[in-house]
């Protein structure tokens, strides 16, 4: 079996719940600041002055760089790496007029634990963009996005357990 059908096979219980309708809510509720709501319940607040809330497009750039998270970790746990640490730098640049789409972004990816090998994580972000990131592909196609990593060994800690 090869690392793509093995990979493929072990996201398979995983991407396999995901419905392929969500359904959401989103309630205005003073001024410019509306109250976002999942089917789940969870809830997240969006205010243009950003005083109440986040900004609609810096949650497009947090849901990309979650989307590209959860499937990074997932790969690279699947590939025998053993994550300390895991933490993405996102900037989005922006057109200049409106529509003000984001033009490119930029993530970093700093990546500490053991077993980091550069191939492995070159090859779990181009799994990523290529197939398995929901986000990234709903976004803009001529959209650039430029991943850079950086790694550090470091050993993950232990949890104990009674």
């Amino acid at each position: 079996m090869s690392e793509k059908d093995s990979l493929e096979g072990s996201l398979a219980g995983y991407k396999e719940k995901i419905s392929p309708i969500d359904k959401a809510t989103l309630t205005w509720d003073r001024e410019l600041i509306f109250v976002g709501r999942t089917r789940q319940g969870y809830e997240i607040e969006f205010d243009a002055h950003v005083q109440w809330g986040c900004k609609p497009t810096d949650a497009l750039l947090l849901s990309l760089a979650g989307c590209m998270g959860i499937d990074m970790v997932m790969f690279l746990q699947k590939m025998r790496v053993e994550i300390a640490n895991f933490k993405i730098d996102i900037v989005g640049e922006r057109n200049p007029t409106p529509p003000q789409y984001y033009k490119a972004v930029e993530m970093v990816l700093n990546i500490a634990g053991k077993n980091l090998d550069p191939k492995k994580v070159e090859r779990a972000i181009s799994l990523s963009h290529e197939k398995y990131c929901s986000v990234y592909n709903s976004l803009r196609p001529d959209m650039d996005v430029k991943v850079r990593y950086i790694l550090e060994e470091k050993e993950p800690s232990k949890e104990i357990t009674d």
